[in-house]
């Protein structure tokens, strides 16, 4: 038992390291969680419906390997015994006092699809014993954890929320990449109890990790709504400087050199344009509000619009593509184009959401070969399905292409010798800068460019 002892002990039992946790889902949120507990000295069992993942870990195998610290310290807590994982949902939950809700939410049809979540507060539930405390951490629309989670957790466990057990909404908030170090360092945590005792005891918790502290919201629904502020700040950030961007490009003037300008006011903080909005989150998290607004007789015009705008991109992108194409006299069944990354955002290895999907398959109607790049992934099976090559050489991505798009704000594109990179090109050539990472000086005198943002150059 720990929910509803004074503070004093809990801190004790902390100290100690006689707290058992659980985390439920062992994604890119679930296993950075578990190890900041782990470093924080306390036994965690991770918990996750996908076997392969569970027995990696259980082998001391991290199953993500691209994020800092994360393969070394699977590897170190497993090896001492503090750390291992299980398929068995409900065992987890009898066996540990507090249990942080990670699995993955999204949307089908532009609604909520909460399945998995659903599925791990059953198995939470059957378990749940008094004196436990149950977190979400997963995005969820407002209202979530005071409905649909309360209402599963007392279902099954028969007990009463705040009476007998804790529960509460802590946003994740980390940046793929560096998931430990947001966890533990950059960022405070937020947490909204569904009563007063539910926020205080999620609090203590957490600054046993945040070196940041903790900011106590006062509600959950508040600590819902923040997780999708966020998001939907910087989708409607970016559709606006998709616009800006375009109006650029009408004026043959280079977007990023006014954007540097104008943001040297403090006041002005324009993100980037690109060819698309990708990743589970930014995508997602607009459709959460939308729906929920909906639900109260609410209509989010500029979220809407927004979330729009950016989903157009990838139409756009091509549309460009195909006005330059027939300027140039580059018919599509002799075009072959290389794509510069798959991954949806640069860095990593992670290409869910990513708009170079949608840009494949426009350009495969339009009659188009082609090939995708990408330094991080080697496999995909979207690609696979459509027929389209995907390679980690930029020597077999460009010969004989005709266009490239960068797609991708991989480092990698950013220090390319383009001059030889446009020697394995077929003419006519076309680079198209879709994420403003490409220096024009670097360019070779006989390619057209053009971009998101970008001038119409024919060097």
């Amino acid at each position: 038992m720990l929910f509803g002892l004074m503070d004093s002990e809990i801190l004790e039992k902390l100290n100690s390291g006689d707290v058992k946790i659980a985390v439920y889902g062992l994604g890119r949120v679930g296993l950075p969680l578990a190890v900041a507990w782990l470093r924080a000295g306390l036994r965690v069992l991770g918990v996750d419906v996908d076997e392969r993942i569970v027995k990696l870990i259980n082998s001391g195998i991290s199953p993500i390997f691209d994020e800092p610290m994360i393969p070394e310290s699977v590897k170190h807590y497993v090896s001492i015994g503090m750390f291992k994982a299980t398929t068995d949902l409900v065992e987890a939950s009898r066996i540990c006092e507090v249990k942080f809700v990670a699995v993955p939410t999204g949307i089908v049809d532009g609604k909520f699809n909460g399945v998995h979540l659903e599925k791990a507060l059953r198995g939470i539930g059957k378990g749940l014993k008094r004196g436990d405390a149950v977190c979400v951490e997963c995005t969820v629309p407002p209202m979530t954890t005071e409905t649909l989670v309360k209402s599963i957790l007392e279902g099954e466990s028969g007990l009463k929320v705040e009476e007998d057990f804790a529960l509460a909404f802590s946003p994740e908030r980390i940046y793929e990449g560096r998931a430990l170090e947001d966890l533990e360092v950059r960022y405070p945590k937020i947490v909204g109890g569904v009563g007063p005792k539910s926020t205080r005891f999620f609090s203590l918790l957490y600054r046993r990790i945040a070196k940041r502290g903790v900011i106590e919201m006062s509600s959950a629904r508040a600590a819902e709504l923040s997780k999708i502020f966020e998001g939907v700040y910087r989708d409607v950030n970016i559709a606006l400087v998709n616009e800006l961007a375009t109006l650029c490009s009408t004026y043959n003037v280079d977007f990023f050199e006014v954007r540097e300008a104008s943001n040297s006011q403090p006041f002005c903080h324009l993100h980037k344009p690109g060819v698309g909005v990708g990743g589970p989150c930014i995508p997602v998290y607009p459709y959460f509000l939308l729906e929920s607004a909906d639900r109260v007789g609410l209509r989010l015009e500029l979220t809407r619009l927004a979330r729009s705008i950016n989903e157009g991109m990838p139409l756009k992108t091509v549309s460009i593509l195909r006005e330059i194409m027939t300027e140039l006299g580059l018919t599509p069944s002799e075009t072959v184009v290389a794509i510069f990354g798959l991954a949806f955002r640069g860095n990593i290895a992670d290409s869910r959401g990513s708009p170079t999907y949608e840009i494949v398959k426009l350009l495969l109607r339009m009659g188009v070969k082609v090939v995708v790049h990408d330094p991080y992934i080697s496999f995909d099976s979207t690609l696979n399905s459509l027929g389209v090559t995907l390679t980690g050489s930029i020597e077999k991505a460009v010969e004989g292409c005709n266009v490239i798009i960068v797609a991708t704000d991989h480092d990698y594109y950013r220090v390319l010798d383009w001059r030889r990179v446009s020697d394995l090109m077929s003419s006519p050539k076309i680079i198209f800068d879709g994420r403003g990472i490409v220096e024009i000086s670097s360019l070779p005198s006989n390619v057209t460019f053009i971009g998101i943002g970008r001038p119409k150059i024919k060097l």
